[in-house]
């Protein structure tokens, strides 16, 4: 198979790699996430993942970026592109628990809130605006910009603002069994909380049903100049919703095959119903002779802060799908 699927005709010379970072109490309820070692540390992974990703290393913890199972982050996958192709990551607050220890652009957000029980993102309307003011200033800086997400809890978020833009989603997980019931379950609250006046504002939708990402991202999609890829899976296609939503034209998306695999779910339906252009990396990490690597070829982990955009990166700037995987294993090493 490919290491890239699709055939992309974009330039790498200049391109700026750029991650939203967030916080969405959703991730704090247990069994919704694996994006940390309990679900209350679920808020502290932004911040743990753009020390890696900027510096190599984690600074503010003495911890290793590997799940309890020995599977390295995505955050050390995006590092590894980093280091390999010289560009210098950036990160966008978009509203977190705590504060950044790297620099960084700030939306001024607030941590979303539960959305069973009322607005999850009050600001929705002013992150959308901080969004696009943000879209023209990386315009000044390339002309391919590849954004990220590092958004814990945010495929929940991610289903129900799908649903309630009227597209029938399943989403991925960080799991290798999804808690798809559970997800369900509050996706169905979420829904009936939502008042009906609020359906017809794709922007009262996102106050309501998501997390602050994602205005940010839509955003910046609003105003930025270049080449927009968006780097995710279902939580993108969720930004991808409310760009088209907002009779705007939706950028294409780049993933990994194992969020495109996951059966659970539809990643390929979805985005040829939004009418996004999908791009999947497949970096066959069954292949390297690395235990940890070969868990995502199993369903665990699949995708986050951008590691999938990162090696597109590295791919359209003319790396060779060799070049990119032995840096990857060479940094993985390092963390073991």
């Amino acid at each position: 198979m490919a290491f890239l699927i699709g055939t992309p005709q974009i330039s790498g010379k200049n391109p700026v790699f750029c991650v939203i970072l967030g916080n969405t109490v959703i991730s704090t309820i247990p069994g919704i996430s694996g994006a940390g070692p309990t679900p209350e540390q679920t808020l502290l992974t932004p911040n743990l993942d753009a020390e890696l990703v900027t510096t190599g290393r984690i600074t503010s913890q003495s911890v290793k970026p590997n799940t309890p199972t020995g599977c390295p982050t995505p955050a050390s996958i995006t590092r590894a592109m980093i280091e390999l192709t010289g560009v210098s990551p950036l990160f966008i607050n978009a509203g977190l628990k705590y504060s950044l220890t790297v620099p960084y652009m700030d939306a001024f957000g607030q941590v979303g809130n539960d959305p069973r029980v009322g607005a999850a993102v009050p600001l929705a309307k002013k992150l959308f605006s901080r969004g696009k003011e943000i879209g023209k200033l990386l315009s000044e800086s390339g002309d391919l910009l590849i954004l990220g997400e590092c958004v814990p809890g945010g495929t929940t978020s991610a289903l129900c603002v799908l649903r309630a833009l009227g597209y029938p989603a399943t989403v991925s997980s960080s799991f290798v069994n999804n808690p798809v019931d559970q997800k369900e379950a509050i996706c169905n609250q979420v829904l009936h909380g939502i008042p009906s006046n609020a359906m017809g504002d794709p922007l009262e939708i996102i106050k309501y049903a998501g997390d602050p990402m994602i205005p940010v991202a839509a955003g910046i999609a609003h105003t930025y100049t270049g080449t927009l890829v968006l780097a995710g899976g279902t939580q993108m296609l969720a930004v991808c919703g409310l760009i088209k939503a907002m009779n705007r034209p939706v950028p294409a998306v780049v993933t990994t095959v194992f969020v495109r695999d996951d059966r659970t779910a539809n990643v390929q339906e979805l985005a040829a119903m939004i009418g996004v252009p999908m791009y999947y990396v497949n970096p066959g990490f069954d292949a390297l002779g690395h235990s940890g690597l070969a868990r995502y070829c199993k369903g665990e982990v699949k995708e986050g802060t951008g590691a999938g955009g990162a090696m597109f990166m590295a791919s359209v700037m003319g790396f060779t799908p060799e070049q990119i995987q032995q840096k990857i294993f060479e940094i993985v090493q390092v963390y073991s």
